[in-house]
C-alpha cells in the first residue's frame, strides 16, 4: 500500500497550525486538533506551491518572535 501523503493523483490540502507550520494532508482525511485548512481540495503540486509561497520562515511562531538572543540564553 503506498503512502496517502505522497500521491500525486490525489487532492491535499494545506494544514496550518497556531505556529504557523504548515502541512500537506490528503482531502476527505479528518483535520487534527490544532490545524485549521489554508488551502482545500487542490492538486499535491498546487499545494506544495502554497506551501512554498507562504511558509517562509521554518522556525515556529513563537520561535521567530521571541527576542533575539532569548533561544541562546535558554540552551546556554
Amino acid at each position: 500500500m503506498s503512502n496517502p501523503f505522497e500521491q500525486s493523483d490525489r487532492s491535499y490540502s494545506v494544514l496550518v497550525n497556531d505556529e504557523g507550520q504548515h502541512s500537506l494532508w490528503p482531502t476527505g482525511t479528518a483535520v487534527p486538533a490544532g490545524w485549521h485548512t489554508a488551502l482545500a481540495d487542490r492538486p499535491r503540486e498546487e499545494c506544495l506551491a502554497y506551501v512554498e509561497t507562504h511558509w517562509t520562515d521554518m522556525r515556529p511562531r513563537s520561535l521567530a518572535a521571541a527576542p533575539a538572543g532569548a533561544s541562546a540564553a535558554a540552551n546556554g
